[in-house]
C-alpha cells in the first residue's frame, strides 16, 4: 500500500548517497527529488526512474528554508491536503511491535501515519520518530502528542505559517503550531532511521553546519526565537537547546466530523494491520 499524499525528499550534494531515495526505491513508494537546478542532471543519472524536480534559485546560503517553502507552495498549489517532506539521509523506515523494531517493505506505514492523522482537524504537522529513539527495552505509546517532529513530516499545506530562521526549523515550526493550541503527533508505532546529523558530506552538513561547529549557536538561536520555553543547556559534552513542552499539554486532539468512535458501538480487540504481515 502506497501514500495518498505526495512525498517530497530535499536534497542537495547526495545524488549518489541520497539514502531516502534509495529505501523508497526499493519500497516501491512513488517520490519526488526537490533539487537545485545546477545538480538535476547528476540526479537523473542516479535516479532515472525518479520525478524530479528543481527550484527557481540555488546556492542561497541559507540552508534548507528556502527549498522546504518551495515545497511547501508547490504542494499547496497542487491543492494537496497534506505532503510529506523527508530529509535525504534516512536509510530505513521501521515498525515498532511488541517492542521489536520491524523493517517495512513497502509505504504501508506512510498510510497508516496519513489516516489516523486525518481523523482530525487541529493536527497540521505530525511525522516519524527517529529509530534510535525508541529503545527495545522501552515501554513507548503508539505515538506522542504535542512535541517537536523531525525529518520524516507530514505537513498539512492550508496553514499561513513557513519555515523560518537557519537552525533547528523544525522545532521551531512545531513550537509555532503548538502556541496556536494546535497539536503535533509522532509515532513511535512507525520510525525512520536516520543518519546522525553530520555524519554525512552534502546537505546541511556542508550548507550550514560546515559553516560553524558552535552548538551553541545552534541552541541558542532556538531559546531567541521561544525564551519562554527553551533553555541552552550542556550535557552529552556539548551544547543543546531544551525545549519544555508541559505549558502544551492542554492541546486536544480534535476529531472531524463522524471521526470520533461512538462510545456506546462494541469495539474490536483486534488491530487493524492494514494487510501487514512479518515474512521471514
Amino acid at each position: 500500500m502506497n501514500p495518498k499524499y505526495p512525498i517530497f525528499i530535499i536534497s542537495k550534494g547526495r545524488p549518489i548517497k541520497c539514502l531516502t531515495a534509495r529505501e523508497l526505491t526499493i519500497m516501491k513508494v512513488p517520490f519526488t527529488l526537490v533539487v537545485e537546478p545546477q545538480e538535476r542532471e547528476l540526479y537523473a543519472q542516479s535516479w532515472p526512474l525518479a520525478e524530479i524536480i528543481t527550484t527557481p534559485f540555488s546556492n542561497l546560503g541559507q540552508g534548507s528554508i528556502p527549498v522546504r517553502n518551495f515545497v511547501w507552495d508547490l504542494a499547496k498549489s497542487a491543492n494537496h491536503k497534506r505532503y510529506w517532506i523527508l530529509d535525504d539521509n534516512i536509510e530505513g523506515f521501521h515498525r515498532l511491535h511488541e517492542n521489536e523494531k520491524f523493517k517495512v517493505a513497502d509505504g504501508t506505514i506512510f498510510r497508516c501515519c496519513e489516516d489516523f492523522v486525518d481523523r482530525f482537524a487541529n493536527v497540521p504537522m505530525a511525522g516519524m520518530n527517529y529509530y534510535n529513539f525508541c529503545k527495545k527495552t522501552d515501554s513507548v505509546p503508539p505515538y506522542y502528542l504535542n512535541t517537536r517532529i523531525y525529518s520524516c513530516i507530514l505537513l498539512e499545506t492550508m496553514r499561513e505559517d513557513r519555515w523560518r530562521g537557519r537552525y533547528n526549523e523544525d522545532t521551531d515550526l512545531s513550537i509555532r503550531f503548538l502556541k496556536q493550541g494546535l497539536c503535533t503527533i509522532l509515532f513511535n508505532a512507525f520510525l525512520c532511521g536516520k543518519v546522525t546529523t553530520m555524519r554525512m558530506k552534502g546537505g546541511n552538513t556542508d550548507a550550514v553546519y560546515g559553516e560553524t561547529d558552535n552548538r551553541r549557536e545552534f541552541a541558542e538561536s532556538l531559546a531567541e526565537q521561544h525564551p519562554d520555553v527553551t533553555k541552552v543547556v550542556f550535557k552529552f559534552n556539548r551544547w543543546h537547546h531544551s525545549v519544555d513542552y508541559r505549558p502544551f499539554k492542554a492541546n486536544q486532539l480534535q476529531y472531524i466530523e463522524g471521526a470520533k468512535p461512538i462510545s456506546n458501538e462494541p469495539i474490536s480487540n483486534e488491530p487493524n494491520n492494514y494487510g501487514m504481515r512479518l515474512s521471514s
